[in-house]
């Protein structure tokens, strides 16, 4: 039978290997709308450009 000792220190790292993953996944997700903001930034400055060399001959 674990000692009160024994089960705190199993629910500390249990809480803080959970809020690291919680942590990571934020990040993660944080960047990936980072990164599709830029794509959808780019896409729309090649259009601009391509229907600026298009509109004028």
């Amino acid at each position: 039978m674990p000692t009160a000792k024994q089960l705190a220190d199993i629910g500390y790292k249990t809480f803080s290997s959970s809020m690291m993953l919680l942590t990571v996944y934020g990040g993660y997700l944080c960047s990936v709308r980072v990164y599709h903001y830029f794509q959808r930034r780019r896409a729309r400055r090649q259009a601009a450009e391509e229907q600026k060399t298009s509109g004028n001959p």
